[in-house]
């Protein structure tokens, strides 16, 4: 390796070398151009459909239909006056928002978001890594950005902002859990944490996806549990501005509070990208594969469109849900989501095991959306493996 870094191995072509190289740059700064750019209009497309929904215009004085208004909103809050309370724990105090929003960037470069790209006869693919503990690693960034949610509100110095840090850490306990009982049972149907590998697992067509071939149980309870992850609303108990006055982020102003915001909207985009990739197919149409799909654009308009169902979804739940009660906040979480989701996990789990192909098939043949036998392959495996999996 040595000698290949140094140019003396004579099995080293550097022209091959800089060209991967300059592939994995490209796609690192299209990975952050376009996830800036999407939360941007991510921004301006919540405020608009709740403007809708309750009977008001929106943002529609900067540019074409209010488009540029995040961007002006952007600009301002660079120039404002940043403000560090006389009380608050300083390096930590700035260093929160960073931790919110670098988890965020890094969570979408394990997305998939196309096929195989082919350029000056380098094949690469549309996604930044693909590493082989790719699930496990959105796992991690998605607890580790709930530090930044924690340090901010302890390092503030303030009793609001504490208060909103403490109920951070007590609703990422309670529904990290249930977060990773579902995605178990994603990796148990996939055989692999890579998120390639689990979106080739759903590739036949829309029957093959997670989200049938589980049950819709495990989607369900995973997009609550995300949800409240997100401190998205009705699980926005973190920045309650009715109690807290606005949570964590009370003492930020200027670019930290900006980042905060930021990273909001772009965690909200990456986990409704993690949800297509792991139940809905990620880039893969609703059509068979004997229907010819080999366009490189039509998979990133599939993402696109499955993507953009949920960031819908996500607006809707903020213009029609209230916000609820701590005490019920918690008990979802500990008493509904997490027994249920171990219980299917084990369900699951017996079904790969023990082979119950004939009761699923059954199942499945009256329409009732259970085709884990015949993706899973239980009767061929349980033959081979002697009943193991």
């Amino acid at each position: 390796m040595i000698a290949a870094l140094l140019g003396t191995d004579p099995l080293f072509n550097p022209g091959v070398h800089w060209v991967e190289l300059l592939i994995v740059v490209i796609k690192v700064l299209a990975a952050f151009g376009v996830l800036l750019g999407s939360v941007m209009l991510m921004i301006w497309f919540e405020r608009k459909v709740i403007s809708d929904m309750q009977s008001r215009i929106g943002p529609n004085r900067a540019g074409p239909y209010g488009l540029l208004q995040t961007l002006a909103d952007g600009i301002k809050l660079f120039f404002k006056e940043d403000l560090v309370p006389e009380r608050a724990d300083r390096f930590v105090f700035k260093l929160a928002p960073y931790l919110a929003l670098i988890p965020a960037l890094l969570v979408f470069t394990v997305v998939p978001v196309g096929g195989d790209l082919t350029i000056a006869g380098h094949t690469f693919e549309l996604q930044v890594a693909d590493p082989p503990f790719g699930i496990l690693f959105v796992l991690a960034m998605s607890s580790i950005s709930v530090y930044g949610v924690m340090l901010a509100g302890w390092s503030s110095g303030s009793k609001y902002p504490l208060l909103g840090s403490v109920r951070a850490s007590a609703q990422m306990i309670s529904y990290e859990a249930a977060l990773g009982l579902n995605v178990v049972a994603v990796v148990l149907t996939a055989r692999s944490l890579s998120t390639r590998t689990i979106i080739g697992s759903q590739a036949h067509a829309f029957w093959d996806w997670n989200v049938i071939r589980l049950g819709f149980v495990p989607f369900f309870l995973f997009l609550i549990a995300i949800t409240a992850e997100l401190n998205r609303p009705p699980f926005d108990l973190v920045e309650a501005d009715s109690e807290l006055v606005g949570g964590f982020n009370t003492e930020y102003s200027s670019i930290r509070f900006a980042l905060f915001y930021l990273a909001e909207f772009m965690n909200t985009i990456t986990m409704s990208a993690i949800i297509v990739t792991l139940f809905f197919g990620g880039p893969d149409g609703p059509i068979p594969r004997f229907i010819p799909t080999s366009d490189i654009w039509m998979p990133i308009v599939w993402f696109l469109a499955k993507t953009l169902v949920f960031l819908f979804g996500y607006v809707w739940l903020r213009a029609a849900l209230p916000r609820l009660r701590y005490d019920q906040l918690m008990d979802l979480g500990w008493k509904v989501l997490i027994p249920l989701s171990l219980a299917w996990l084990l369900v699951v789990a017996a079904v790969i095991v023990w082979g119950w192909w004939g009761l699923l098939v059954g199942v499945a043949e009256v329409g009732l959306g259970f085709g884990l036998a015949r993706s899973f392959g239980v009767g061929a495996a349980r033959t081979e493996a002697g009943g193991t999996f």
